[in-house]
């Protein structure tokens, strides 16, 4: 098992939203601009990193009985940390995202890598994991929000980048412009796996 593999196939091969197609109700949801996108992405990558570290020191003395429970208080004391430090200091970035970060606690993202990862390796190698997966949705989130932000306000991270005369295409802040730009990047990232092989 190689520490560098660990970490980068969640960016690219197995991309949580991007290829797994997981996380589906935030990225369609919060990303209506790029700063929503990143916001979420970093949240839910402190409770991936924290959980998978936190689940795999535990692995040997949870009752396989309890796994899924168990799992699941780890996740949602580490939501509850990022809740509050979000209310606390990023009071508009918590406005935006409302209900969504309560929701991290049944992300089948961190759920499933808690499952199928942490529970079954060493510590180094969840870090890395709950790292690289966490880093691949950040960017897949970043990446959604910045096209619909870019096309629905002429904007980036609130920075008029299309001009004063842009005319706003607003369905594309809508759940419809959502649909829309992330089937085109599933897509994107279909052809392109293609043309590799």
């Amino acid at each position: 098992m190689s520490g560098l593999r660990e970490f980068t196939k969640g960016i690219w091969e197995v991309n949580p939203l991007l290829k797994l197609v997981l996380g589906m109700c935030p990225a369609l949801a919060v990303t209506t601009s790029a700063e929503n996108g990143v916001g979420m992405g970093l949240a839910a990558t402190f409770v991936l990193v924290c959980s998978n570290v936190i689940i795999s020191m535990m692995r040997k003395i949870i009752p396989k009985k309890v796994r899924i429970p168990v799992f699941i208080v780890v996740i949602a004391s580490f939501v509850t940390i990022v809740d509050l430090v979000m209310h606390g200091f990023f009071i508009e970035l918590y406005k935006s995202l409302g209900l969504f970060i309560p929701l991290i606690v049944v992300n089948c993202i961190i759920l499933g890598r808690a499952e199928a990862f942490a529970s079954r390796n060493g510590v180094f190698y969840s870090l890395l994991d709950g790292l690289g997966m966490g880093l691949g949705f950040t960017l897949a989130l970043l990446v959604l929000g910045s096209i619909r932000e870019i096309i629905g306000n002429g904007t980036i991270f609130g920075i008029m980048v299309m001009g004063a005369s842009y005319e706003k295409f607003l369905i594309m802040i809508l759940p419809p412009g959502a649909f829309v730009t992330l089937g085109l990047l599933l897509g994107l990232m279909n052809k392109i796996e293609m043309n590799k092989k």
